[in-house]
Formats: structure tokens, C-alpha cells, sequence
């Protein structure tokens, strides 16, 4: 036995604050230099996963693959986070993290970015990047040294569960939607999947401990033109995305109806805020991207990771809009019309700067009198639990991005009054014509209300009240605020 097998602790209390007993402690590991490699090599795949969640998840249809994506581009951005403090703490200024540690690496994510289908976006995330990135973050606690290297050890304790979790959803999804093929098609998903595991193979693995063996890879997409699209797209459940015919402010705000009735547009809010991630994911997938002297380009990557943050938020809002309606026993794909027209607006009129303005003056405009806390004591007043529930921290989220707004948007300007204005002129500019919609055959704009106030009502066993039943009232003159606009925008 040597001596540091037989060496005890204080009256055998546990050793070393827990990191790790004395023989581990005193083994080998990592150098600092071999540590940083694989750490870059690491968030190279996290922050490309990022982006391509954030750059396919608009013009993904499927709701719950939006929230997904919008989900994981939320924890992946704070493993990113997470990440580059490390890299800083190891005597690495500047950290070079915006380089590509293997061409290899660069041709696999533009594979997957330009991939064709949902089914193949899953399969290079879900069965490729991550399965490989779990496998690489539990060599490195076996190869490092735990109480040197604590830190590192401590970060890849906080990843790896997120990222097991990401996994199951993702081999969930992938289920699902294979299903729904056939043996041929999901055979051409596989093949596709080796042949992207072969660019691993070509880079030495993701950690780059294995040996590089040369393999040629038979690209489907990479190479290719790729335009980048940021129109949304909905699935069947949302069959008139152009209808504004229901203006839910005007009837939360007026005092002729009851606050359980109001609920039932609240959780139509809510849900209605799926559009909120659809407009984000641009701002960040173009301000990421963008070079030199390009609208939004240069940003610290806390920006991105606040910004990601917020996304993810109202991508929970819109789920908890569901849930509601979940709750009540409404088909919601069936009884409430949810529009597209806010986020397709702003991303195919506005640049990415703009889209953040309206964005900020939408947020301001929450923290006034007719904002978040009157929905929260609206549904305190409903009697409805679930509904002071979710507002109470719809309320709280929208006081955080207040701040977001404050701390990257604001900043820029003289006066928030300026940023205000500003804001609301990028927002006046957006062309959303009501009546061309309606000339067009892109929607009748029909009020869908009354046909889910009965059906609620019928749930709850209670005759509809006349007034609340007549309710008519469209965003044909005027926005969301209540701002009077024309007919042309």
C-alpha cells in the first residue's frame, strides 16, 4: 500500500471538502493547455448548437419543436456562458473561442444548419452533437485531476444532466416524428447520421483524444447556397394566422366584463406569445452573424445570453397559454385563431436593431397601469389559481426583461424617451394591412370569440352573458397598446 492509500484524514473527516479522496487527488490529469483544448473544443459544438436552434426555429411549423428549440438554445447559451468564464480563468486573454478548433467541426454544423427537414435538424443535434459532447464531458472527469482541475469539474456536473435531458427530448421527438414515415426514408436518415458521425471520426473525436482517421464525407447540404429564413411557420393547428379579429386588450381592459371571463384572453395572450421567440430568434441568429459594420454585429456575448434567456421566457408563456386552455378543456387549435402577423411583420420590414426597438417599447409598456399587474390581479380576482399563478410570474419575467432592455437596448440612447420614440416609430412603420389581408384571402378576420366563450361556458355549466357573448371589437384601428393606427399600418 503506498502512503498516500494509507494516509487518513482528522479523525476521519471527510477528505478534501469533498472533490475527491486522496489517491484521485493525487494522480495525474490534465495540463492547463490540454484542459482549454478540449474546453474550446466543447463550446465550439454548445455555441453552434445554439445558433442553429435559434436560426431553424422560425420557420419550424411544429409548436412544440419551437419550444424545444427554444428551450435548449436556453441552456445550451448558459453552458456557452459557463464555458468561456473557464476559459478566461486559465491564463488564456485573449480566449480565442471565436476559432474553429477543427474544420471538421465547421462542415458537420453547416451540415445540420442546412439540413432539409425536422427530421434531419433532430437527428444531427439529438443523435449526433450531443450524444458525442455527453460521452466527451465524462471522459474529461475521468482524465482530469478533481481537485486541480475543481472548477472545470464543477461546470461539467451543472452541463451534464441538462444535456441528458436534451437527449431524451430529443430521442422523443425523433420517435415521434419517424412514425410518421416509412422504413426508407428513416433507412436515409440513418446513412445521413453515419455519415455525419464520420466527421467526428476525422477530428479525433469532439474532445480530440482519438486518433484523427481521414474519411470522406459525402455532403448533402454544406457547400450549398443556404438563405436564412426568419418568415414564421405554423402547423395545422393554426389555421388563420393573418386573423385579428379579436382585440384582447380592449376586452381585458374594459370594465364591462368579468374577470373570469377575462382569463380566457389572457391565456389567448399568453399563448399568442409564441410569436415572441419567432421575432427573437432573428435578432440574435442575425446580430450573431453578422460582420464588420453590419446592422447588430460586435455584440458581448452577454447580450446573446440575456436575449436567450428572454426568447425562452415567452416561449413559456406561450406554453402556459396552452396549459390554460389545456386546463379548461378548450381545443384551442379549434376555438382560438393565433396570428403570426407581429413577428412576420417585424422580421421581413425591420432590421434586427428595429426589431429589438419595438421589442423594448412593448416591454415598457408592460410595467405601466394597464400592464402585468393588472393581469395578475386580474387573475387573482377570477378565482382562477392557475391563472393569478401564471401571471404572477408572467409579471416577474417581464420585469427582467425590462432590465434586458435597459442594460443592451437603452444604452445607446440620449434619454429612454428617445429610445421610447424611436421604438414606437420602428413599430408605426411596420406595414400590417388589415384590410389587404382580408382582400387578399389570407383571413376573414373572424371574431372567433364567441364560438370559445360558449364552449367555456358550456364546460362551466352557465348560460353566456349577452354583453360578454356580443363582444366585437378587431385590431383593425388600432395596436396592441391601443395605439390608433390606419388601415394600412
Amino acid at each position: 500500500m503506498s502512503a498516500i492509500d494509507s494516509y487518513e484524514s482528522y479523525k476521519n473527516l471527510p477528505s478534501l471538502a469533498g472533490v475527491s479522496d486522496f489517491p484521485r487527488a493525487a494522480g495525474p490529469g490534465l495540463s492547463i493547455e490540454d484542459c482549454v483544448e478540449r474546453l474550446k473544443r466543447y463550446h465550439y459544438c454548445l455555441h453552434r448548437f445554439w445558433s442553429t436552434a435559434l436560426a431553424r426555429l422560425t420557420a419550424e411549423p411544429v409548436y412544440e419543436l419551437k419550444m424545444g428549440l427554444s428551450h435548449h438554445a436556453y441552456l445550451v447559451s448558459e453552458h456557452v456562458s459557463l464555458l468561456r468564464d473557464r476559459v478566461a480563468e486559465m491564463r488564456h486573454p485573449p480566449l480565442g473561442l471565436d476559432k474553429i478548433p477543427d474544420p471538421n467541426f465547421a462542415v458537420l454544423f453547416d451540415e445540420i444548419l442546412m439540413s432539409a427537414s425536422a427530421e434531419e435538424l433532430l437527428t444531427g443535434l439529438y443523435e449526433v452533437v450531443l450524444p458525442e459532447l455527453d460521452e466527451a464531458l465524462h471522459r474529461h472527469l475521468q482524465d482530469t485531476n478533481p481537485l486541480a482541475d475543481a472548477p472545470s469539474v464543477r461546470i461539467l456536473r451543472i452541463i451534464l444532466p441538462e444535456i441528458a435531458d436534451m437527449i431524451e427530448w430529443g430521442n422523443a421527438a425523433l420517435d415521434a416524428l419517424k412514425a410518421e414515415r416509412n422504413d426508407l426514408q428513416n433507412d436515409a436518415l440513418k446513412s445521413w447520421r453515419d455519415e455525419l458521425m464520420t466527421l467526428f471520426v476525422a477530428a479525433g473525436g469532439l474532445d480530440g483524444t482519438e486518433e484523427a482517421e481521414e474519411a470522406e464525407f459525402d455532403a448533402k447540404y454544406a457547400g450549398k447556397p443556404w438563405q436564412y429564413d426568419k418568415s414564421p411557420k405554423r402547423d395545422e393547428r393554426f389555421p388563420d394566422p393573418f386573423n385579428q379579429g379579436v382585440h384582447a386588450e380592449e376586452f381585458l381592459y374594459s370594465d364591462k366584463y368579468a374577470e373570469k371571463d377575462k382569463v380566457l384572453m389572457m391565456y389567448f395572450k399568453r399563448i399568442r406569445e409564441i410569436d415572441v421567440p419567432e421575432m427573437m430568434a432573428s435578432i440574435l441568429y442575425e446580430m450573431s452573424t453578422a460582420t464588420g459594420d453590419e446592422e447588430g454585429g460586435g455584440q458581448a456575448w452577454t447580450f446573446y445570453r440575456d436575449m436567450t434567456r428572454q426568447l425562452w421566457d415567452e416561449a413559456r408563456h406561450a406554453m402556459m397559454g396552452e396549459v390554460g386552455f389545456a386546463k379548461l378543456g378548450v381545443d384551442w387549435g379549434k376555438l382560438v385563431m393565433i396570428n403570426h402577423t407581429w413577428a412576420k411583420g417585424l422580421n421581413e420590414q425591420l432590421t434586427p436593431r428595429e426589431r429589438h426597438a419595438v421589442l423594448w417599447f412593448i416591454e415598457q409598456g408592460l410595467m405601466n397601469k394597464t400592464g402585468k399587474r393588472f393581469e395578475w390581479e386580474v387573475g387573482k380576482a377570477s378565482g382562477d389559481e392557475f391563472a393569478e399563478l401564471i401571471q404572477d410570474y408572467d409579471w416577474a419575467d417581464e420585469v427582467l426583461h425590462a432590465r434586458i432592455g435597459r442594460d443592451w437596448y437603452v444604452k445607446d440612447f440620449e434619454s429612454v424617451k428617445e429610445a421610447a420614440d424611436y421604438g414606437s416609430k420602428c413599430w408605426d412603420s411596420v406595414m400590417a394591412d388589415w384590410e389587404q389581408w382580408k382582400k387578399d384571402g389570407l383571413t376573414e378576420h373572424r371574431n372567433w370569440w364567441p364560438d370559445l366563450y360558449t364552449a367555456v361556458c358550456k364546460i362551466r355549466g352557465e348560460e353566456p352573458d349577452p354583453e360578454t357573448l356580443a363582444f366585437d371589437e378587431s385590431y383593425a384601428s388600432t395596436r396592441a397598446d391601443l395605439k390608433r393606427i390606419s388601415a394600412s399600418g
